[in-house]
């Protein structure tokens, strides 16, 4: 939503916005753009008198329990008869047609690969518009109109708004449509997997004959999607048996077309999820004709996406520094290829998971299970457990005296902050703001500043 708001701004449109504990760094980019922010959904904002009132799938006919409506706002919209619609709706009528989209899904690695996308489609001279649930650090905005063709967007499964229970996806009409991985998620509106793949199989009933599908060759999940029907062009990367494969390392590897090494990727980015990543990317941007090898160069000068693997602190210490990241993993399988990456690249050094089951789905348990499969590679473990209705500690009882549970984030804060020690790698993973743990941890590991008394 703070991207599309962005992008109205961009067209020339007066923007307001409103949503409940706004935090960077889509605060700080709408604010830098002009765009008012309101805290909280309060009536008052009739007041406003908008066009349109476009309606973020947050939103609901939820009623607390004295009997008063969750989001006033909408309760009077309704009432004054107001127009209104959703942001994926508006999105489609007002920004994408006539078009050339391209749209990138799946459960992990959606902002990443929409914007290595994009940065592609950039490097080849496309001036490509794109709109990215995340601020792709080679372009320091979320979102823009472009003033190309080709328009890159993030294609979200989760459901488009109260009103619309359909996926966001099914409103962008994509030319070519990226399926990157997919496993169950969002239990707060999916019963179970076999759900979610009819919503990417309706997703697949959007694009054109001409168009191209890229789909990931290692998920049975994904070739049960296309078995339910696909009439587009397929492209499929990651399997030993794929159009696009890649060879060596993630940080430096080949890339291959049906055997032919086309390019080469040397970049600083880690894990074989990003390598992955990379190759949907540049199957995609193929379709546009940008060759492999003109993608792959471009590749090697991303620079990758805020909250992802972002360094948020170093603490100097003897006889290595103490390196703060943070991360935006929340699903379990995401946790444990972050870890896995960082892994990779930091060899036996001692790695501190620092996570929040905040996303619905987490804090539903639906996946607590494989908490302890996902903190695997992590030497100890640390999660705020406060806020769920699940116990925490009893999720993570395997780990022993590797896992700790808080239940606030000063306590979380304390516990690690007893731990750490010099050379330690500590990840914090959240897809909110964490209560601001990153500065907090930075600041009580800093050392003492050491005072001289005169005489």
């Amino acid at each position: 939503m703070g991207g599309l708001a962005a992008l109205a701004r961009e067209a020339g449109h007066t923007v307001t916005g409103c949503d409940a504990g706004v935090y960077p760094p889509m605060s700080d980019q709408l604010r830098a753009l002009g765009i008012t922010l309101i805290e909280g959904y309060g009536a008052e904002q009739m007041e406003l008198k908008p066009d349109v009132f476009v309606v973020g799938n947050v939103v609901s006919r939820t009623r607390l329990a004295n009997g008063e409506p969750k989001f006033p706002l909408m309760e009077s919209i309704l009432n004054a008869g107001a127009p209104y619609t959703s942001g994926p709706q508006w999105l489609s009528e007002n920004l994408l047609h006539g078009r050339h989209v391209l749209a990138v899904a799946g459960t992990h690695g959606k902002t990443t690969t929409t914007s290595m996308l994009a940065w592609i489609l950039e490097s080849a001279g496309l001036q490509p518009g794109f709109l990215v649930g995340g601020v792709p650090l080679n372009f320091g905005v979320s979102a823009r109109l472009g003033k190309g063709p080709c328009f890159v967007i993030e294609a979200d499964e989760y459901d488009t708004a109260f009103f619309d229970k359909r996926s966001k996806f099914v409103h962008y009409r994509p030319k070519t449509a990226v399926l990157n991985n997919l496993e169950f998620d969002h239990a707060d509106i999916f019963d179970d997997l076999a759900a979610i793949e009819k919503q990417f199989n309706h997703l697949l009933r959007t694009v054109p004959g001409n168009g191209r599908v890229v789909v990931n060759g290692l998920e049975l999940s994904l070739e049960r999607v296309l078995h339910q029907g696909c009439w587009s062009d397929v492209r499929s990367f990651g399997a030993a048996v794929s159009d696009f494969r890649a060879v060596g390392e993630p940080a430096d590897f080949a890339v291959q077309y049906r055997g032919e090494t086309v390019g080469h990727v040397r970049w600083s980015l880690t894990g074989v999820h990003n390598q992955l990543n990379a190759l949907a990317a540049i199957a995609a941007a193929d379709h546009v004709g940008v060759t492999p090898a003109v993608a792959a160069q471009a590749l090697s000068q991303f620079h990758n996406v805020r909250r992802r693997m972002e360094v948020a602190a170093t603490i100097q210490r003897s006889p290595a520094p103490i390196t703060i990241y943070d991360d935006f993993a929340h699903h379990p399988t995401a946790i444990r290829t972050t870890i896995n990456g960082l892994r990779r690249a930091v060899g036996a050094a001692r790695i501190l998971a620092v996570f929040e089951p905040r996303s619905n789905t987490m804090k539903l348990g639906a996946m607590k299970a494989q908490l302890p499969w996902s903190l695997e590679e992590a030497d100890m473990a640390f999660c705020h457990g406060g806020g769920l209705g699940w116990d925490a500690s009893e999720a993570l009882y395997s780990m022993g005296a590797r896992a700790c549970v808080a239940g606030s984030i000063d306590a979380l804060v304390d516990q690690v902050v007893a731990q750490a020690k010099a050379g330690d790698h500590i990840v914090c993973m959240s897809n909110g703001g964490f209560g601001g743990i990153h500065a907090k941890l930075a600041a009580a590991l800093q050392p003492p500043v050491k005072v001289s008394r005169g005489a």
